[in-house]
């Protein structure tokens, strides 16, 4: 983490170096699950207060819309083009080496912009890609590809040679995934976004990417409290992990909200992390994590919270020899 005194970090500066010598910022603001409607307004929120990082992708489905308040700020002399760290991530349609770079093309032609500063395999399994559909299926069952994200991780490299993305990385590895790319790679992975918060920490995971110097994004930090029902596991869903006693109770000593503390656990740790909101008042609230520390007992905490509990579990493609959750 990039420090200039404790005092003196706040959502703009905190930020740490990847392996490829970037910069990302540590503190990033998340468009999945915003309404097109709504999501240009809260990016353009995010930015007046003092988000650099916006994080996105095409099947969010609302590219267009954070690119135009991208576009709005930078016009308004709010920020320039290279005072943001823009995000997205291919795919499972265009694993296919030929889809790759027409991908980020169509992306960066939503974005109104001519490079991404990060651009992520969203997921290790390819889909079969038909005409507009982001979750293909024949019969109920997902149509599903055997193209290797080995094959899809060299056509994401020539990105980075043409200069069409600044850096390169993954979605949703696991740790025998990662290894397997790191033998193949000419450009190795500088990130990896996955879920993380307490009740899923997956610690081997994040000790093996920062071992090997992999940057880590935590999605869903606040445990995804507005996610909709198909996101609930019945009676194993733990249900809102910001009323957890433990958090509320870290929470009430430091005087912080229990969102503030699930965003400091991670950037703490030099974790980047990607908040998602459309209040106002909740994308400001978000960015006071900069002005306290917890202690090693906090931590010690949150951590003991851990229940391998997880969102995102895409279950509909278990079977795949590609699927990223049977290993740590």
């Amino acid at each position: 983490m990039e420090r200039s005194g404790r005092g003196e970090m706040n959502v703009s500066t905190a930020r740490r170096q990847l392996n490829d010598g970037s910069w990302m910022p540590l503190l990033g603001f998340g468009t999945w699950k915003s309404e097109p409607e709504m999501v240009g307004d809260a990016v353009s929120a995010a930015i007046d207060a003092g988000y650099r990082h916006i994080d996105g992708a095409y099947s969010y489905m609302n590219e267009a819309e954070v690119g135009a308040a991208v576009k709005r700020k930078i016009s308004e002399g709010v920020v320039t083009r290279e005072d943001l760290f823009i995000v997205s991530k291919l795919w499972c349609t265009f694993h296919a080496p030929e889809d790759v770079k027409p991908s980020v093309m169509e992306t960066l032609h939503n974005l109104q912009l001519t490079y991404l500063n990060l651009y992520l395999i969203h997921f290790p399994v390819g889909f079969q890609k038909v005409p507009g559909e982001l979750l293909p299926r024949h019969e109920g069952r997902v149509l599903v590809s055997e193209i290797d994200y080995v094959d899809t991780w060299k056509a994401m490299e020539a990105l980075v040679d043409e200069g069409f993305v600044k850096s390169i990385g993954v979605s949703n590895f696991n740790i025998s995934q990662l290894q397997r790319l790191l033998s193949k790679a000419r450009i190795f992975p500088a990130v990896n976004q996955v879920e993380l918060h307490p009740y899923l920490t997956q610690t081997e995971l994040v000790e093996f990417c920062m071992s090997r110097n992999i940057a880590l994004t935590a999605f869903s930090p606040l445990g995804s409290p507005g996610r909709s029902l198909v996101f609930l596991n019945e009676s194993a869903d733990p249900k809102d992990l910001l009323k957890d006693p433990v958090v509320k109770m870290i929470a009430e000593k430091h005087s912080k909200s229990p969102a503030q503390i699930l965003l400091r656990f991670h950037i703490q740790r030099n974790i980047a992390t990607i908040p998602k909101s459309i209040s106002p008042e909740r994308i400001c609230k978000n960015t006071e994590v900069f002005d306290f520390e917890l202690t090693e007992g906090d931590l010690h905490l949150l951590l003991g919270l851990n229940r391998n509990w997880r969102v995102c579990q895409m279950k509909i493609v278990q079977d795949h020899r590609f699927y990223p959750f049977t290993d740590s």
